[in-house]
């Protein structure tokens, strides 16, 4: 096993792996860090599997990642991503030589992933999440005060969804197009919807008739 003869060291192996990896797809890195992440887990893998193994379970693996970003770009509801974490947990969790250090390969994946959240705080964020968490940093000292009214003015107004809403989508409000979000409501696209709220340019929806039924 190289230099995983001690279990623990599976935690610090997919702990980074999954870390620079994760971070790669948040941040704009320039690839330097999904270069590292990947050489983390090509060792982790590498030094458990057969070759024939190691294909298979890094093919798992990065299918994960590649369904974290199809949801980033593509979905935004959080299926995806969620499918692809698992993908990642079972292939490290599998490759292990003993369920002890499955637990830790497990465990580095899991804190892996969320600890790449920091980088967020020091490095540009790619655009792809944009969608997903819905954040407009728009400040009346940026001169965003039209823009601001506009959006509450929609308050109470009614539209239909063009988009299927889970629960992010698009809404069409007096002839125009605008991103919105429900209450984790899923509503279908041609249904009519109601503008309950608005915090910014985030506009939060329901669907009118469960809205008029309260």
């Amino acid at each position: 096993m190289g230099i995983l003869q001690n279990d623990w060291v599976s935690f610090l192996i997919t702990f980074f792996g999954t870390l620079f990896l994760i971070g790669e797809l948040l941040v704009n890195a320039r690839g330097l860090f999904g270069l590292v992440g990947l050489g983390f887990i090509t060792v982790y893998f590498y030094s458990f599997l057969s070759p024939s193994m190691f294909i298979v379970m890094m093919l798992i693996y990065l299918i994960g990642l590649i369904l974290i970003v199809i949801d980033g770009k593509l979905i935004n509801d959080g299926t995806l991503a969620t499918i692809g974490a698992a993908c990642m947990i079972v292939a490290v969790g599998f490759s292990s030589p003993n369920w002890v250090a499955g637990l830790y390969g497990v465990i580095g994946v899991v804190l892996g992933g969320a600890s790449s959240l920091f980088f967020l705080k020091a490095f540009k964020r790619r655009d792809m999440w944009s969608k997903i968490t819905l954040i407009d940093q728009l400040s009346t000292e940026a001169g965003y005060n039209t823009m601001n009214e506009q959006y509450k003015s929609l308050v109470n107004e009614e539209g239909v969804a063009q988009t299927d809403m889970r629960p992010v989508g698009t809404v069409q409000i007096n002839g125009k197009d605008y991103s919105a979000v429900t209450n984790g409501q899923w509503i279908y696209r041609g249904s009519t919807i109601i503008v309950e709220a608005v915090d910014g340019t985030k506009i939060l929806v329901a669907k009118k008739q469960n809205h008029d039924a309260q």
